[in-house]
């Protein structure tokens, strides 16, 4: 059956089930605008139908959460009258069809998504994954989206702090790039897109609406890739199109706007615009919304409702007012430069159900009418059917990796340096003046402070994370994993960890393997956040990632920020100093499953290494003790991907500083990427190994540092400057 001949709810992506629950909901057929609302609201971007029942799993609630998951972000109280907010979400299927302007947006809204909480946007992080670099597409993909970044980011003056680069095959048609972004606030001035009211006025603020963005992320991520190069090309006008000073100006008057309260409710226009928008405030507040579409600002002619209705045209905000503060707030947004108009009613529940309802110009015709709720909440809930997939040969086991000579252990290693200072040199991180420690070690570390909001001598740490060969390998345990590692970094930037977001990037979920993988990766993180006492206080499932029935990895991104109650400005980094003794803190593990070397000598099975939460608390403790005590440390590097051979390797390059390294018994030991260990380099290292023992964490003895030379006798032989050459020119060979 062509398109041309489809229903139109098949063709707007309800299947005839959905359509029935669309009629039921309204008791009546509904006419093409009311149908075209539901199809976007009950995508999978938007309704979350094939993950909402695993997320309810999450742990979400703890004492320094404010607000959890459902908000446009998550909020979590860090004393002395302020807040943190935080979200992370996706911008995949839009950027792998315009990389610039899909990576652009994809900062925009997460922008939006932070300060509609009346947040101050203090750093953004963007984890990238995409082809293999050889491939020119995955080239023109990393290049259009550092770009796109960049331009948003360094333009509208927040800076890009952090993130990912990880390229690999199954990325070259179906790329990953999930943008985040951290604020702080005075806690008098949180926010909620809650519409209270009836008689309050609805007020669209920023950008005119085009057809841009229609059928944007609510269509796009939830259909794949056909397997064509040039595939999806014809969806190039569903792609948002940014304008950062825009945006600019928008934060800025929104920001205004909510220290002065002068606002009712403030909520971000993203994934199925002016629908979302309207439904949700109206639902959360328990009210409904009559809005004009004849008021809604256009930069396009001939604009049907529908179009108006589901464009996710960009700097777009929606804000309730009392009517008689109307005149004030359209005051402030003259000065920024913001356009202002009202577009409709808060309006009393009929039934005890608000309604949204759309109208052909003041007190005209009634264009669609429907229960806010049924759009916002009400989307079907679906348990896809699972299935495992087939299990590794048993000969592929990693207990059999044959053992290489120092030198070829070096060129392995040598193989997987990759400098990113070529995409985040584009980056400004030091935009606020916040910036500590930036981009390149295991965690960001910020001062906690604003425009407007004084520093109070905190600081924050931030990291994310993934492995989607750990997660492909196992994703409950390789998940797990994932919330340990970025634990972990966070604490080695002196933070106390404090909350989670996550990006659950994986296939399509009709296909069994696919849904049984959501699952593996829902439990994984749920066992590890509650183990280690983490909220979960937003996130963002992004399904459908396929390429010509091709899945991707399971490739959950976990984010993690930590508290540092008094941030000192000599934080010690990942490098090696002269003249200092090598610790390993953490038990000595020598499990290869999952590890980057099982998977170069061809050997993909065997279990992933375990987890223990209590030791790894344990070690969480130590080190922000450790951390914040001055001149104890010298640097510090934590071990995962890679194993000891990797985290040795970035310490030594990152310091220009080579080392000898004994006592590890065999390559097992050097390149295991199990847990719960951190290198640490010290010219103290009677102090260290005193705390580390009264803090009841394994610690032993790896070397002394200097030289040109990484040397693990008999185990690897790295020349720092033929090294250094490969991690520096990794990416420049491809890019420049």
């Amino acid at each position: 059956m062509s398109s041309d001949t489809l229903p139109l709810h098949r063709a707007l992506g309800l299947t005839d089930d959905e359509a029935q629950a669309v009629e039921g909901a309204l008791g009546r057929p509904p006419n093409p605008l009311e149908l075209a609302m539901f199809s976007v609201m009950w995508s999978e971007h938007c309704s979350y139908k094939s993950s909402r029942l695993h997320l309810r799993r999450l742990p979400t609630s703890g004492p320094a959460v404010l607000v959890g998951p459902g908000e446009n972000a998550g909020v979590v109280d860090v004393g002395d009258g302020l807040a943190v907010a935080v979200r992370i979400e996706s911008h995949n299927h839009p950027s792998a069809v315009e990389p610039t302007q899909g990576a652009a947006t994809g900062i925009g809204g997460i922008l939006r998504d932070v300060f509609t909480m009346g947040a101050r946007p203090l750093a953004l992080l963007d984890p990238i994954y995409v082809g293999p670099l050889e491939d020119p597409r995955s080239r023109w993909h990393l290049d259009g989206i550092v770009r796109g970044i960049s331009a948003y980011g360094n333009a509208v003056g927040v800076p890009t702090v952090g993130g990912e680069l990880v390229s690999a095959p199954g990325y070259a048609r179906n790329l990953l790039v999930n943008v985040m972004c951290i604020g702080v606030l005075p806690t008098e001035r949180l926010a909620l897109a809650r519409a209270e009211g009836p008689g309050n006025l609805v007020v669209l603020l920023g950008a005119a609406t085009g057809r841009d963005g229609i059928g944007g992320v609510s269509v796009l991520a939830s259909a794949g890739f056909a397997a064509e190069p040039g595939a999806g090309d014809e969806k190039r006008p569903s792609v948002q199109v940014g304008d950062p000073y825009e945006e600019k100006r928008l934060m800025e008057a929104c920001l205004e706007l909510l220290e002065r309260r002068l606002l009712v409710a403030l909520c971000d226009l993203g994934g199925a615009g002016l629908t979302c928008a309207a439904s949700e405030t109206a639902a959360r507040g328990g009210v409904g919304i009559d809005l004009d579409v004849r008021a809604v600002p256009r930069r396009e002619p001939g604009m049907t409702p529908a179009e108006v209705m589901t464009s996710e045209s960009q700097e777009r905000m929606l804000a309730v007012v009392e009517p008689a503060r109307l005149a004030d707030l359209q005051e402030v947004c003259d000065r920024w430069e913001v356009r202002a108009s009202v577009i409709g009613r808060v309006t009393p529940p009929v039934e005890g159900r608000g309604r949204l309802r759309v109208l052909d110009g003041p007190g005209g015709a009634v264009l669609a009418d429907v229960p806010a709720a049924a759009l916002a909440d009400e989307a079907p809930c679906y348990r896809r059917p699972a299935r495992p997939p087939a299990r590794p040969r048993p000969e592929d086991d990693p207990g059999e990796v044959p053992a290489l000579d120092p030198g070829a252990a070096a060129a392995l290693v040598a193989s997987w340096l990759a400098d990113p200072a070529w995409a985040y040199q584009q980056y400004d991180h030091q935009l606020l003046g916040n910036t500590v420690v930036g981009p390149g070690g295991d965690a960001a570390v910020l001062r906690l402070a604003a425009p407007g909001v004084p520093w109070r001598g905190k600081g924050l740490a931030v990291s994310a994370d993934g492995n989607p060969r750990w997660c492909a390998h196992d994703p409950r345990v390789g998940t797990t994993l994932l919330v340990a590692e970025a634990t972990l970094n966070v604490a080695c930037g002196g933070g106390r960890p404090i909350c989670l977001v996550n990006c659950l990037n994986l296939g399509n979920p009709e296909h069994p393997e696919v849904a049984w993988q959501l699952e593996q990766v829902v439990d994984g993180l749920a066992e590890a956040c509650r183990a280690l006492d983490l909220p979960v206080v937003g996130g963002n499932v992004s399904l459908y990632n396929e390429a010509g029935g091709q899945d991707i990895d399971p490739t959950p991104v976990v984010a993690v920020l930590g508290l540092l109650d008094r941030l000192r400005p000599d934080l010690p980094r990942v490098r090696l100093v002269p003249g200092a003794r090598l610790l390993l803190l953490g038990r000595p593990r020598d499990e290869l499953g999952g590890s980057r070397f099982a998977q170069a000598a061809g050997r993909s099975g065997g279990p992933l290494p375990a987890f223990d939460p209590v030791a790894h608390r344990r070690l969480l403790d130590l080190l922000v003790s450790l951390v914040h005590e001055p001149g104890l440390l010298d640097g510090l590097h934590d071990v995962a991907d890679g194993g000891l051979a990797l985290a040795l390797a970035e310490l030594a390059l990152a310091g220009g500083v080579g080392a000898v390294v004994r006592g590890l018994p065999d390559q097992r030991a050097l390149f295991s990427e199990a847990p719960s260990r951190v290198v640490v380099c010290t010219r103290e290292p009677a102090a260290v190994r005193a705390a580390a023992e009264a803090a009841g964490v394994p610690v032993s003895d790896l070397g002394e540092t200097g030289g040109d030379r990484l040397l693990v006798p008999g185990l690897l032989d790295l020349d720092l400057e033929s090294a250094h050459r490969a991690w520096r020119g990794a990416l420049p060979r491809w890019l420049d």
